[in-house]
């Protein structure tokens, strides 16, 4: 391991030059075993790692992200797979599925469209399936601490060999204190070293006082998550995984209508209806999935009008109506929600209970909580107070 690396340039080709260095003389944490990875590459796999990290740390179980663009589009533990989740994340021919195979399967699959060109972080070695599963994704590079032979071999054929593949030290812990320069000014701040755990869940303000333990573990992931998404976000989790990610607005409002829109998207795609759907034989991954979008969307008319269908349907497809779409939201339950900061209306709380929301964590703290927790009772919600803010720039 060196003490710095030269990379093409920064966040654009004008940028140069460009270099990642270890301003203490010490020794980087990572070591390229393939590819030459960049600034952006750089920025998301270390926010990836620290997440995959804290999410194994939290929970107990093996983690994964796939991050796009300094936010992750999904963030799950490996817990098995559904045959629907299977099928729906295109997994369903690869047999058996680790652990960690299933924690990315979950991570890519919860925004397909979105991990389109994702750097991926696992928490653990990169085992046999996960490689494969990762072989036929388009994907820019990974951060592991570790890479069995065999899955390392897989990963290095990616994208004729150029693929990039990162190894990180494990044990590396960062000094306490961070800076950073904005317009020729050095800005200097405590890590955020916060440990998001149960205890943060025990203030529960709302008349359903009772998360049970699953559902702390999911409020806990869409915390750790928020901790490494752009401000403003929330983060919608079920089952172990994010489903719906809102990064950097400006209005928590659209924040929670983003992700809860996501949410909604990865909700419908297990309906009988998208399920059903027949695609041609050769249509591209990418091209099922934009399809599938577009099909849910407002606009399906370009997908399934006459001369259009033909170019991505064996069969020609009825329209999924709005109707049909409500009925099959109104079956989603039980999906946990965090804040990276406190709700200042009971509005998002209205649209969070439309994408089957049903547990909150949040820091509390607004002048208007009092009309917040009354709209969670109104819907019988759990919701906790953490105190703490999850601000990340």
């Amino acid at each position: 391991m060196a003490n710095e690396m030269l990379l093409k340039y920064g966040c654009n080709p004008n940028q140069k030059p460009s270099r990642v260095f270890m301003a203490n003389g010490g020794e980087l944490p990572i070591e390229v075993l393939n590819g030459k990875p960049g600034y952006i590459n750089l920025l998301d796999a270390f926010n990836g790692w620290q997440l995959v990290n804290e999410l194994k740390k939290a929970t107990g179980l093996c983690a994964a992200t796939s991050f796009k663009h300094v936010s992750p589009a999904g963030a799950a533990v490996g817990l098995p797979l559904s045959d629907t989740l299977k099928k729906i994340y295109w997994v369903d021919d690869l047999g058996e599925l680790s652990p960690l195979a299933c924690a990315y399967a979950r991570a890519r699959g919860a925004d397909r469209m979105s991990s389109y060109g994702d750097f991926i972080s696992l928490s653990d070695v990169c085992d046999v399936p996960t490689a494969k599963m990762i072989q036929r994704e388009v994907s820019d590079g990974i951060i592991a601490p570790g890479y069995e032979p065999e899955a390392l071999e897989i990963l290095k054929s990616k994208r004729k060999g150029t693929y990039n593949i990162i190894k990180i030290d494990p044990s590396y812990v960062p000094e306490p204190v961070e800076t950073k320069q904005v317009f020729g000014i050095t800005f200097e701040q405590g890590r955020n070293s916060l440990d998001i755990n149960n205890a943060l869940l025990d203030n529960v303000v709302t008349n359903n006082k009772n998360i049970p333990d699953e559902k702390k573990r999911d409020l806990l992931i869409s915390l750790i998550t928020l901790k490494y998404t752009q401000s403003n976000s929330v983060c919608y989790v079920k089952d172990g995984q994010a489903v719906g990610i809102g990064a950097g607005q400006q209005s928590r409002i659209h924040c929670t209508r983003l992700a809860g829109n996501k949410a909604d998207i990865w909700w419908l795609r297990q309906s009988p209806k998208v399920m059903g759907l027949k695609f041609k034989d050769d249509i591209r991954r990418a091209d099922r999935d934009n399809t599938i979008d577009v099909y849910i969307s407002d606009e399906y008319m370009d997908v399934i009008a006459e001369g259009e269908w033909q170019k991505w349907f064996a069969e020609k497809p009825e329209p999924f109506t709005r109707e049909e779409q409500k009925a099959w939201l109104a079956k989603n339950k039980g999906v946990c929600l965090g804040s990276d900061a406190f709700f200042p209306f009971g509005d998002n709380i209205e649209r969070a209970r439309k994408s089957g929301v049903e547990y909150i964590a949040q820091p509390g703290g607004s002048i208007r909580d009092d009309n917040v927790i009354e709209t969670c009772n109104k819907y019988n919600m759990a919701m906790a107070f953490t105190g703490i803010r999850l601000f990340h720039h």
